[in-house]
């Protein structure tokens, strides 16, 4: 891969599924994409990755990933219950084993307080294994965006193989 992402993060994530013979989907904001294009470029992706869904704004989330609208308008969609709605209901939009949910901010904003952050979740089979706030002390959006999908790379191949 061109992207900034660890590959050989990705590439045991992907064995891992591959040998497990389980599923893995996406729901994701502030990655814009970036866990799909991983997941889709890693070796075997046909056999682990079911889809993704990149959604940005409250109506999306809440139209296809069944947000809390009222929570997540009092937080702009970025919490901990947020990535956590998206990992569940991406598994259940995409028939996966797996699902992660990210949610934050990878440029400086006023709603964030000018602070780089997101929340990342990690379900498996109907239930959250893993419900992080990642914290990125400064960088560019390619930056924060890579730092994330590592973070949740290391995560899910360390819960992976808590599972076996």
């Amino acid at each position: 891969m061109n992207f900034p992402v660890d590959n050989a993060e990705l590439q045991k994530v992907a064995q891992l599924l591959v040998k497990k013979q389980e599923t893995i989907s996406v729901a994701e904001s502030v990655t814009a994409g970036l866990l799909q294009v991983s997941f889709a470029s890693a070796e075997n992706a046909i056999q682990f990755f079911q889809g993704g869904i990149t959604a940005y704004n409250l109506g999306q989330k809440c139209r296809h990933l069944k947000i809390n609208p009222i929570q997540a308008e009092n937080c702009n969609c970025v919490s901990g219950d947020t990535a956590e709605s998206m990992a569940l209901h991406c598994c259940e939009l995409f028939s996966s084993e797996w699902g992660i949910g990210i949610t934050g901010y990878a440029s400086a904003v006023p709603e964030s307080g000018n602070k780089l952050f997101a929340y990342a979740a990690v379900a498996y089979k109907g239930k959250i294994l893993s419900s992080r706030r990642l914290r990125l002390p400064e960088g560019n959006m390619q930056q924060a965006q890579a730092y994330y999908v590592n973070h949740v790379l290391q995560e899910l191949s360390r819960l992976m193989k808590r599972k076996k």
